[in-house]
Order: structure tokens, then sequence, then C-alpha cells
């Protein structure tokens, strides 16, 4: 039973064998390189990137600013409304 099995695997290896393509003598694989093509596109995904990094920025300053003129322009109110002393808007 067992050379039954040796011969299995021989022919299977075999098989294998008679499959599996040989490389090209000339192919190096230390020497390939993504070329141009791979340059423009890493170029271009890093100032997308960049860009929006920008833009979040932007918008968060934004952001943070409004929220800064919205608390002084309440305190303002609540000075003058805290005040009666103070000159009103509404025409007497």
């Amino acid at each position: 039973m067992i050379p039954i099995l040796n011969d299995a695997m021989n022919a299977s290896i075999n098989v294998v064998l008679a499959v599996t393509p040989t490389p090209d003598p000339d192919f190096d694989p230390t020497t390939v390189t993504p070329g141009v093509v791979g340059f423009v596109v890493f170029f271009l995904i890093a100032v997308a990137t960049l860009l929006l990094c920008l833009d979040v920025v932007r918008r968060i300053r934004r952001t943070t600013y409004r929220a800064e003129i919205k608390e002084r322009l309440d305190a303002e109110l609540a000075e003058r409304d805290a005040d009666q002393t103070a000159p009103s808007d509404k025409p007497d």
C-alpha cells in the first residue's frame, strides 16, 4: 500500500512541476521599479492628501472663530442687559 501512495505523490509532484513556468533568466526581481506611472500616481495622492489636510484645517479654524465671535456677542448682550443705565436700541 505504501508504494501506491509513493507513486501517487510522485505523479502529483511531476504534474505541478510540469505546470509551473520557469522564470525568465533575464528577469532580476531586485531591479523592479514602479516607473514613471507609479511616481505620478504617488505624487497625485500626496498632493490630494495635502489639499484635504489644508481644507480640514481651514474649516476647523472657521468653526473656532465663529464660536469665539458668538461668545463675545453673547457676553456683550448680557453685559448690556445687565447694565440698566446703558441706552437701549428701542426708540422711546
